[in-house]
């Protein structure tokens, strides 16, 4: 089948990144002829660039990190250039995108009304697209809680999808309330179609991989507690966290990846931060923020990870255990088994 992929791929965003490659590169494994959905917009554009170079905005980082960003996005852009993408059209220009045996809609926040720059932007909601089937997969509402509802208009325009699939259970629930459809719960895509195996990353083992920005002090405190007490030096990844010993700011994504491979343990209040501790079989601590409380604590509850998710109470000890001690078997064998789950709607997803 040729299927258009719909999702945020040119994000400056580790996660938004692997998870429009996998799921392309996974559906070509098929044997579908997949690509991606070239959409682009100048506000959403200037949006990216904007927080590419200051992520923590209002908080504004210090002018010498502004070359490191620099590159970091290069190397983006660099890697979106090899990914497979139709003809570029305008985002509110759905039409022009072309004819497609199906379209699948996600993964990512695509759904998400709250989204700075992509909230309900219709295309994301099927509008306009010129498919015979109209499918989602791995969508989410990101921190638009299931409390809050879906607007009956909204709902409307996700009853027209022909199959429908979400990778948390916040929105399992909002499609559930506002369609009284009951949507598959899948993996995100860099746990269904995992990236290649990583190179080393080049660096002195042994440490710790950090993923995130602005983490409550408590998680500071105790993060950088074990690193000291296990010998371990904290390497921040693409932001920089004054309390961690080296920066990566620059890093490209095939060299996140690759970190994250290479480190003994992995501390992140980021999504994919988690995807990939999980992915390369990491151990890991998240305590994630409340922008993206919904889909990680989704996530660990899935697959049986819950411990792995802190809070300020969390004592030492379960650190030095949770950081010091490889992930339990059971955690991939659930993994495996949603795998099993997440190859079946696909299948009959695409029809």
């Amino acid at each position: 089948m040729r299927v258009g992929v719909l999702t945020f791929h040119r994000c400056i965003n580790y996660g938004s990144y692997w998870q429009a490659r996998c799921l392309v590169e996974g559906l070509r494994a098929m044997g579908h002829e997949a690509e991606l959905l070239d959409h682009d917009a100048p506000e959403v554009r200037r949006a990216e660039w904007r927080c590419a170079f200051q992520p923590r905005l209002p908080v504004r980082g210090p002018r010498s990190d502004l070359p490191l960003y620099a590159a970091k996005a290069r190397r983006f852009l660099s890697a979106f250039e090899h990914l497979p993408e139709s003809r570029r059209f305008a985002l509110d220009r759905p039409e022009e995108a072309g004819n497609y045996d199906a379209v699948l809609v996600g993964s990512d926040e695509v759904w998400n009304f709250r989204h700075p720059w992509y909230g309900s932007r219709p295309i994301f909601f099927g509008e306009r697209l010129r498919a015979r089937r109209l499918a989602s997969y791995g969508a989410s509402f990101g921190n638009h809680d299931a409390e809050h509802g879906l607007d009956a208009n909204w709902a409307a325009k996700l009853d027209r999808f022909d199959a429908l699939s979400v990778r948390d259970e916040n929105s399992r629930r909002l499609v559930r309330q506002g369609l009284n459809r009951e949507p598959e719960l899948v993996l995100d895509p860099c746990l269904q179609f995992p990236p290649p195996p990583a190179a080393p990353a080049g660096e002195r083992a042994p440490y710790l991989a950090l993923y995130g920005h602005g983490f409550p002090d408590w998680f500071a405190a105790a993060v950088r507690g074990w690193a000291v007490a296990a010998g371990h030096r904290v390497l921040s990844i693409g932001y920089r966290n004054d309390w961690a010993d080296e920066q990566r700011i620059d890093a490209g994504p095939d060299a996140f990846s690759s970190l994250i491979a290479g480190a003994d343990a992995v501390a992140t209040n980021f999504f994919h931060g988690c995807v990939f501790a999980l992915h390369h079989r990491r151990p890991f601590v998240s305590a994630p923020s409340a922008y993206r409380l919904n889909k990680v604590r989704d996530l660990v509850h899935l697959l049986a990870a819950e411990r792995h998710l802190v809070t300020e109470g969390t004592p030492p000890a379960a650190y030095a255990e949770l950081l010091g001690t490889t992930l339990d078997p059971a955690i991939g064998a659930r993994i495996d088994a949603m795998r099993a789950r997440s190859s079946a709607y696909l299948a009959s997803a695409l029809g």
